[in-house]
């Protein structure tokens, strides 16, 4: 008679994990070794605190995406007015920058507050989940998540831009550069935060230096008088129209908005530290403000002494967009002697990595907002689980798949891209400073007014500069894409997120009910064990050898006859070996309907008082390939059976193709 177990009392500790006995000693997959070899050795869990960030490295990690924008914003401005108003484009640069600097101001001051009281990352989702609710939180998430997908393929594809204006033999092969760009910055990143920011961290700064030397430079040429005006009408260059008279010099206000939504795509990218605190070393929120500031300041300086030496050459953009206007800027400042080359060159080498690194973003921060989502049960579960290097692996692969998809549809063209781009950043931006005001105006913090005035000032102008976004690049005059695509996308993808998100509840719902009461639940009286027996051989010796491990009440060997003369053959050589201790059972199956068959035997044995486990043997191959050449009965006949109640199935599994095989004795 069977005692059951004392309940243990509800104070004593749960469980905690066995580590496994060092004697152990396994053989790793070939898979695993692989991605040794590749990886590095993979981090424990308790090594995460030792990946955090230092604010240097942090800044090259978070930045890129922001501090890139410099390379094409100025030249979004540009490429919208000169066609319209020609010269007099070059007298609405610099209000449309200062603009834009002013709205970024507000984003940085807006997004200080996000750090502080959100520190455990996030951004945008977790801050409307907080205060709007979990289904606006979900229109920030995709709106956000699909942005960063658009940055990393704006990124390399502008990357390449810069790369073919230097070399334009390389041209012809500007979509395979560009997904070779992702692949490698998807690669650094499966490799750890802390590698990628090594990796990373040189050639921000690099570019940076390269930018600070062009506008030193190009300012004291200007002081001094040595710096040409450039003409706007060169073979190749978009055509210019003619100026007027008025404060917006003859251009309509649709013309200047679209300008100005264009040139929003230089303040995108504010929002990435936001949502990465926790890679921050501690104080990690005080490191974070501090980065976003530096970040915010670097950006802000560089675009408008862009913009500033734009506006007094006349430097205006090609139609094809290359050589793009910070090369020909570059040329010009350096000028054509021995020094200048080797300066120019390091300007469009800088250029090309930090474009290409401002995927780096969002590669540090599209993975951990899809483990928000997946976390909430609106995403794949998948994308929770921290892989070999303590990174969102699944995440990453995610986001490189999607974007490469995205660079080879528009051949890595960064003006079918860029309407794309920045409206669904900019959704987010208005959530999440909607949702900080929210925030104030419920705790009443210390300082909340002030707070409640920043971020209500940073909501008006994101709503701003997204409404203009959506109106100006629906539809793109000649293009094919336009805001319209993520408009329509977003709430397509929300309402997908929400049917996996009632399918992952229903599945919870269903699994944790009466589940104490079915743990306890008394035993039944009879256990009975089929092997399916399809032929004498290894694998199905090896299964009844493990079901006689079982002890059951009744132990027999069942063989659905599809085949008369085979199940013939089977019984004689059953006959002949002497298996006493092993019943064979042969179903007449004349219409060849395996899976009945062994469902009508198991239902036969099922009486409410009988628990039936049918044991299948399963042969595994060591090859791919292998597999095809054998079918899956077994797995439909699992499926099926499974579905009665109290049966039960259990593959034995027997590897073929190995060395050393274990004895089994039948």
């Amino acid at each position: 008679m069977q005692t059951a177990t004392p309940r243990q009392p509800e104070s004593v500790a749960p469980p905690k994990p066995i580590p496994l006995a060092p004697s152990i000693d396994l053989p790793e997959r070939r898979r695993y070794r692989l991605k040794n070899a590749l990886l590095g050795q993979p981090l424990h869990t308790d090594q995460l605190v030792h990946e955090r960030l230092g604010k240097p490295t942090a800044l090259a990690v978070f930045a890129s995406d922001n501090l890139s924008s410099v390379a094409y914003g100025t030249e979004e401005i540009i490429t919208h007015l000169v066609p319209y108003i020609g010269l007099a484009a070059f007298a609405m640069v610099m209000p449309i920058t200062i603009a834009l600097l002013v709205v970024l101001g507000f984003l940085i001051l807006s997004y200080r507050q996000t750090i502080k009281a959100y520190p455990s990352a996030g951004g945008a989702y977790i801050v409307t989940r907080d205060n709007f609710g979990l289904l606006p939180a979900q229109v920030a998430g995709v709106a956000l998540l699909t942005d960063y997908v658009l940055t990393v393929a704006v990124s390399v594809a502008a990357g390449t831009a810069a790369l073919t204006s230097a070399a334009s033999a390389l041209t012809p092969y500007a979509v395979l550069i560009a997904v070779a760009f992702i692949v490698i910055i998807a690669f650094g990143n499966l490799r750890g935060v802390k590698e990628s920011g090594r990796i990373f961290a040189v050639p921000t700064y690099f570019f940076i230096a390269t930018m600070v030397a062009l506008l030193v430079v190009g300012f004291s040429r200007m002081f001094f008088g040595h710096l040409p005006v450039q003409s706007i009408h060169k073979p190749g260059m978009i055509p210019a129209g003619h100026g007027g008279n008025g404060f917006l010099m003859g251009a309509t206000l649709f013309v200047v908005l679209r300008a100005f939504a264009s040139g929003g795509a230089a303040v995108t990218g504010v929002e990435a530290i936001s949502n990465g605190v926790p890679a921050f070393r501690r104080p990690e929120w005080k490191n974070a403000r501090s980065t976003l500031v530096v970040m915010g300041s670097t950006l802000g300086a560089m675009f408008f002494g862009l913009s500033w030496l734009d506006a007094h050459l006349h430097v205006n953009a090609y139609a094809k967009g290359t050589p793009t206007v910070i090369s020909q800027i570059g040329k010009v400042v350096f000028g054509s002697g021995p020094l200048g080359h080797v300066l120019y060159f390091a300007l469009q080498a800088g250029t090309t990595l930090i474009l290409v690194l401002a995927a780096n973003t969002s590669f540090a921060d599209f993975p951990r907002l899809a483990s928000f989502h997946a976390g909430d049960n609106f995403m794949p579960k998948q994308l929770t689980k921290r892989g070999h290097r303590l990174v969102f692996s699944n995440g990453i692969l995610a986001l490189s798949a999607a974007s490469i998809f995205l660079v080879v549809i528009t051949q890595a063209k960064v003006d079918r891209l860029i309407p794309l781009y920045a409206i669904g950043v900019f959704t987010s931006f208005t959530l999440s400073q909607a949702g900080m005001a929210r925030h104030h105006i419920k705790e009443k913090e210390e300082g909340w007014r002030r707070g409640l005035f920043i971020n209500a000032t940073g909501a008006v102008l994101s709503l701003v500069v997204d409404v203009i976004i959506a109106i100006t690049k629906f539809k793109p005059a000649g293009a094919i894409l336009g805001a319209w695509v993520i408009i329509v996308l977003v709430p397509i993808m929300v309402y997908a997120l929400t049917r996996l998100n009632k399918q992952y509840e229903a599945e919870a719902a269903e699994l944790e009910g009466d589940a104490k009461a079915a743990a306890e639940a008394p035993i039944l009286r009879r256990h009975v064990v089929l092997v399916l027996v399809d032929g004498l051989d290894r694998s199905t010796a090896r299964a009844m050898q493990y079901a006689r491990t079982l002890t059951p009440d009744d132990l027999r060997a069942v063989h659905v006859a599809y085949d008369a003369d085979h199940a013939e053959k089977l019984a004689e050589e059953w006959r002949r070996l002497g298996l006493a201790r092993f019943p064979l059972e042969l179903v007449d199956c004349p219409d060849r309907r395996i899976t009945r068959g062994v469902l009508e035997v198991v239902a036969e044995a099922l009486d409410g008082q009988t628990e039936v486990t049918v044991l299948i043997p399963r042969r595994e191959y060591r090859r791919f390939w292998h597999r095809l050449l054998h079918d899956r009965t077994a797995d439909s006949i699992a499926s099926a059976v499974s579905q009665l109640p109290h049966a039960n199935v259990t593959f034995v599994p027997y590897h073929l193709g190995t060395e050393h095989q274990p004895e089994v004795h039948a």
